[in-house]
């Protein structure tokens, strides 16, 4: 069987999981989750509430990783806790659907933000945006074939750039602001009326910009000393994100009156430019830029991976497996992600390919925690590092909580719900078609 080497250590898997995680989304999300929450406290309820589910998540996949450390993370954990078919079935939304409109998605953000570095409107050159989206993206898959501590290192200087800004706004609102209009009183109720519906659909926007705290776990097989530093990084890397979710979005509460953040689609933008003038927008637009960049380059580093998993326990084609002789890569399953993410970002808006994102991806995850379960039916014996907190009651609350997003998401848009999941499903034609009668071994797959 082919391998991959492990060269990560605890903190490049942790810059790993920060680096993924914080995209764009704490920078374009929260005007839109405080016009759906107007109310201050629930406001941040939301975030709060979302960091408490992506923790249990991280919780639970500290386990999974712990235990079968392999390359490919959450397509090990379907396939050995639900059987092959659900493993190909994941992988097939992965290469059609998931992993194309993730990367597509974050080098969107990447595109608008460069030409507005360069002084340029993207609404008025959305083709100029969709190109630098696509050559991002590019560069980002040359840079992890050519080796994988290039790609960690890209993403881990992107995480100290975002970290690092982030942490000055945020300083900066409390030591400076109340000189140029912040305000305590900004976190007071203002007695608006909250719709639950829309709470919910708050919680969604929520939950894409947490996304991102799983993904080291496609790479599990070049992390080092994978037992110990799996699921320290998913835990550690999980609690610094929430940290600084939340107090990014205290300062923006403080620095701003709900509803002017509600109006605010570049918050971070605005906020810097309060403190410190253009100086403070053009910084805060680059470190957008680079956030968004480093992302990529993380996303792309673990996704091809799963690729490379599959088709090593053959059910994708073989060719996919092929590690680059000189830089020991898997160059095939990351040109393939290349092709389909340029794909993705030329033909969809951003809005289509993050709303393809989370339909797809949200079932996956509920049924890689689910695993939890039956593994500790299934096999009893296998060696456990780390077995989750507050089991079974931490995976139960993981688990809800994404079923209650995919109910959401079927009542609110049933059509092109209906669509992702058709695309999804026609994996088991394929799967049946051409990879049921072929295993690791050369034997038969074990049934539903």
């Amino acid at each position: 069987m082919t391998t991959l080497e492990r060269r990560l250590g605890l903190w490049s898997s942790i810059g790993l999981v920060i680096g993924i995680t914080i995209g764009g989304g704490i920078f374009r999300t929260p005007a839109s989750i405080a016009t759906r929450v107007p109310e201050p406290m629930l406001m941040m309820g939301v975030w709060i509430l979302g960091g408490v589910i992506v923790m249990c998540g991280a919780l639970a996949f500290a386990e999974l990783s712990a235990s079968m450390p392999e390359t490919g993370g959450m397509y090990v954990y379907l396939r050995e806790g639900w059987g092959r078919p659900f493993g190909f079935l994941y992988g097939w939304a992965q290469l059609v659907l998931i992993r194309a409109a993730a990367l597509g998605g974050i080098s969107s953000v990447f595109g608008e933000y460069f030409l507005r570095v360069i002084g340029q409107d993207p609404a008025v050159h959305p083709r100029l945006a969709d190109a630098l989206a696509a050559g991002a993206i590019i560069f980002a898959g040359a840079t992890n074939i050519i080796g994988v501590q290039f790609g960690a290192l890209f993403a881990g200087i992107s995480t100290i750039a975002k970290f690092g800004a982030l942490a000055l706004l945020v300083l900066a609102s409390f030591v400076m602001g109340g000189s140029v209009g912040g305000d305590a009183a900004n976190f007071s109720s203002t007695g608006a009326a909250v719709d639950p519906g829309l709470f919910g659909l708050a919680l969604i926007s929520v939950m894409w910009a947490y996304d991102g705290f799983a993904d080291l776990t496609f790479a599990s097989g070049e992390v080092k000393d994978p037992q110990r530093n799996l699921p320290r990084a998913i835990i550690i890397g999980t609690l610094l994100i929430i940290a600084i979710y939340l107090t990014a979005n205290a300062a923006y509460l403080y620095m701003n009156p709900i509803g002017v953040l509600a109006k605010s689609r570049l918050i971070s933008a605005d906020t810097m430019g309060t403190l410190f003038g253009q100086i403070g927008v053009s910084f805060v637009s680059v470190i957008v830029m680079i956030s968004t960049f480093g992302s990529l380059m993380g996303s792309m580093l673990a996704s091809p991976r799963i690729f490379f998993a599959m088709a090593d326990d053959k059910l994708l084609f073989e060719p996919i497996a092929r590690v680059h002789p000189k830089w020991k890569t898997p160059y095939i399953a990351i040109t393939l992600a290349c092709i389909l993410g340029v794909a993705m970002v030329m033909t969809q808006t951003f809005e289509q390919l993050t709303d393809t994102f989370v339909l797809a991806m949200w079932p996956f995850y509920a049924l890689s925690v689910a695993a939890i379960y039956t593994l500790r039916k299934s096999q009893p014996n296998l060696q456990r590092p780390y077995k989750v907190v507050g089991y079974p009651i931490v995976p139960a609350v993981f688990i809800a909580a994404a079923i209650y997003l995919v109910v959401n998401a079927l009542i609110t848009d049933p059509k092109w719900t209906s669509i992702t999941f058709g695309v999804v499903l026609l994996g088991l034609p394929v799967y049946y078609a051409w990879f049921a009668r072929t295993s690791a071994t050369g034997s038969r797959p074990q049934p539903l």
